[in-house]
């Protein structure tokens, strides 16, 4: 009976201890605070990168593309359209550039069309300009080199829409290279994709194109900095926050 009620005491002590620790000062309160909150923020974190990483899952859907007129890469750029077309434009971009996906969804339709009617033809350069923002590192390089891969078996169009169709998110795991096949296989890419790919044939290609857009002073934004998506015509960065651009760029080329 003496034990029980020595325990009983112990447990009443140090349920006072409890209370006048929690009873502390103002600082020992916010230690406890700051420290909850990280613990919630970290396990936030982690629940989050999780999800991130497995984003990119499962197989990549094939965005249909009615493509009637030329395409051909030349070096790291691809270009779409005929010779004879009112205006040419050059598109930048990169396959994990959330804004770009954003573009292709509100442009690439149209913009497709117009090569289609002879009155475009683009000058598209596919950037790994956000290399290290994938986990792991390296989806836009591995992305701009299966579009170019894709564009020497003559399917980029079906490609470069393909990848923004499903876009990975920004800081979470891109498409790897099996996926990138598959893409490429359900395209009609060719025999020699897969080998194109699984080599990085043309990463120095985009690379280099990085390199030009990032060196080119007349595309440089009013912040002096370069970002995707980025369209020129004529060697000069033009505004596409006007929804009615490119019929402005078509008519007055016209």
């Amino acid at each position: 009976m003496g034990g029980a009620q020595r325990n009983a005491r112990n447990k009443k002590k140090q349920a006072a201890s409890a209370v006048a620790a929690a009873r502390g000062t103002s600082s020992d309160r916010n230690k406890v605070i700051i420290g909850v909150v990280f613990v919630v923020l970290l396990a936030v974190g982690v629940i989050g990168g999780v999800l991130l990483t497995n984003q990119a899952a499962g197989a990549i859907p094939v965005a249909e593309v009615k493509a009637d007129y030329p395409v051909q890469r030349q070096e790291g750029t691809v270009v779409a359209g005929k010779d004879t077309a009112k205006a040419t434009i050059d598109v930048y971009a990169d396959f994990l550039c959330p804004a770009c996906g954003q573009f292709e969804k509100l442009y690439g339709e149209k913009i497709n069309e117009k090569i289609n009617s002879g009155e475009l033809k683009v000058r598209y350069h596919v950037l790994p300009f956000l290399n290290s923002m994938s986990n792991p590192e390296g989806y836009s390089r591995d992305a701009a080199n299966a579009a170019l891969c894709a564009a020497d078996g003559g399917k980029f169009p079906t490609y470069f829409a393909s990848l923004f169709g499903k876009q990975p998110a920004e800081g979470g795991k891109g498409y790897d290279d099996n996926r990138l096949i598959e893409l490429g296989t359900a395209v009609g890419a060719g025999p020699d994709f897969e080998q194109c790919v699984r080599t990085k044939r043309h990463v120095a290609l985009g690379e280099a194109e990085l390199k030009a857009f990032t060196d080119n002073q007349a595309l440089v934004g009013s912040r002096g900095t370069h970002g995707t998506p980025t369209v020129a015509h004529n060697g000069k960065k033009i505004e596409i926050a006007d929804a009615n651009w490119l019929d402005q760029l078509i008519g007055s080329a016209g």
